[in-house]
């Protein structure tokens, strides 16, 4: 039987508006009944803008493991096409006619998002990443199984054929945060729908958290020591390669994060106000990535656009003001990324920045865990409900391995809050500041000795997501002292640390 329709009553047709159809826009998306194409990853459009391919690290195995999911695929589509579907009125009829459907993405949406396809036809998609990062569209097929068109980087497609259509289907982009975003997808079947899916079945693989679980002993806490500001330059260059790996984050859980140079946080960086600092960003993940750096002025254009996997840029900008100053992905959706492990500190010394014996760094973070050695569950991170809280990307980390101190050293804590969305209360137990330095300015002490007139001292330093400082204090005598968010439900959950101070 010929797999070409045979008149328009086979035309697949957008859902009505009602049901969240979208009409497809003229000379972006088509929908056709014929042949399909070949099933796999396409040719980049032809009025895709030309990107600059600077670094294609990475590229090779996703090519290879493209070219063995093409090959397993064309078995699997072969025998979609002939299987004889059927549903709960019994088998449906084979009309042996293809369905085809070009989808196209406009920012964190599939246009068009639902089409409708006779019952018996066989369905292949064809998604056209009209958007500016890398996508996918997952295709829940009526026998249990999946069909992808696996990563397709933008400006390129990618295909899937989903075999003979018996009823309604459900489909999404997987890749972390996106679905969350409203990358979906319906296939309807004579005007009936699929019900709803959640992007994760509830409970199905869940990390079982254990506040107790010590931090294993071939995993290296985050070194919080800081080493002062290279004096000898004025011009600091760094690679930032992102790689997404699986790490160990704290309460017995291990999961899938997006992470600069392979760590969480990122690298710290340090200098003083102007110093050029010129980061190259690598990407070699699995999807799209960027960086936007709060410690310079500079208009976002360009820097921190997204990349795909294989490519780089370069980010170069120049410190004009002092204080601790938050680095994060910036690639939709932000909040995902950042909770991933994305994120970072650049220190600008304020000038005349006094010595301290000791120095230390304390970034914190969210965690909304997804299951075990999964992804980050962007549902959790759009109701702001972390499972875990952490100083340095994992949680309780130095209350199983402490930072250490003298009787009588000047400890100096630079504070960030990288959030996402929470705000932190910094507080040691037993100690009290004498110093505090607060979004670019001295409450406290600093060269006009704020606070001495009366004898003043601090006990937190408050901070929203995003803003940061620096606190002092000096330990009197030897003892174990404990510092915490002071916002105690979190503290309980990791945000929390051992400072021992013996000698």
């Amino acid at each position: 039987m010929n797999d070409r329709a045979e008149d328009d009553a086979d035309r697949p047709q957008a859902a009505p508006a009602a049901r969240g159809g979208v009409g497809i826009p003229q000379g972006r998306a088509a929908v056709t009944a014929g042949t399909a194409p070949a099933v796999g990853r396409g040719q980049r459009r032809a009025d895709a803008a030309p990107q600059a391919r600077l670094d294609r690290r990475g590229v090779l195995l996703g090519l290879l493991t493209t070219g063995a999911a093409v090959a397993t695929g064309a078995g699997i589509a072969a025998w979609r096409a002939t299987r004889t579907p059927s549903t709960e009125a019994g088998p449906v009829a084979v009309t042996g006619r293809t369905t085809t459907v070009t989808v196209a993405v406009e920012g964190m949406r599939f246009v068009p998002d639902t089409v409708d396809v006779p019952a018996g036809n066989r369905l292949v998609l064809t998604l056209d990443n009209t958007g500016d990062q890398v996508h996918d569209l997952v295709l829940q097929l009526d026998d249990g199984t999946t069909a992808s068109t696996g990563r397709v980087p933008a400006g390129e497609t990618g295909s899937l054929d989903a075999g003979v259509v018996s009823g309604p289907l459900e489909g999404w982009c997987s890749i972390a945060g996106h679905r969350a975003q409203g990358m979906v997808f319906h296939v309807t079947a004579a005007g009936q729908a699929a019900a709803s899916t959640t992007a994760t079945a509830a409970g199905a693989g869940d990390a079982v958290l254990d506040y107790a679980a010590a931090l294993p002993d071939d995993v290296e806490p985050f070194d919080a020591v800081l080493a002062p500001a290279d004096t000898a330059n004025t011009v600091h260059e760094h690679t930032f390669t992102v790689t997404e790996q699986a790490m160990y984050v704290g309460g017995g859980v291990t999961q899938r994060r997006m992470t600069y140079n392979g760590q969480v946080p990122g690298p710290v960086l340090r200098g003083r106000v102007g110093d050029t600092f010129r980061i190259t960003l690598v990407n070699e993940g699995s999807m799209s990535h960027s960086i936007d750096f709060h410690a310079g002025v500079i208009s976002s254009d360009a820097p921190m656009r997204s990349i795909d996997p294989g490519d780089s840029l370069v980010y170069e900008f120049t410190a004009q003001r002092s204080g601790i100053w938050l680095y994060h992905c910036s690639t939709a959706p932000m909040s995902v990324h950042l909770a991933s492990g994305m994120h970072g500190a650049v220190i600008i010394d304020p000038p005349g920045l006094a010595a301290a014996d000791r120095e230390f760094v304390m970034i914190q973070s969210e965690l909304y865990l997804g299951s075990e050695g999964g992804e980050t569950d962007a549902d959790k991170v759009a109701a702001k409900t972390p499972d875990l809280l952490a100083f340095n990307g994992i949680a309780f980390q130095y209350r199983d391995r402490p930072l250490t101190a003298k009787p009588g050293e000047r400890l100096r804590f630079w504070v960030l809050d990288a959030g996402p969305s929470l705000p932190t209360s910094f507080h040691i137990v037993g100690l009290q500041f004498d110093q505090v330095f607060h979004e670019g300015a001295w409450t406290l002490g600093g060269p006009d000795d704020v606070g001495a007139g009366w004898s003043g001292g601090s006990q937190a330093l408050g901070l929203q997501p995003a803003q940061g400082g620096f606190v002092e204090c000096v330990p009197p005598a030897p003892g174990t002292y404990t510092f915490v968010t002071h916002a105690f439900a979190d503290m309980e959950k990791g945000a929390m640390s051992y400072l021992r101070v013996t000698g």
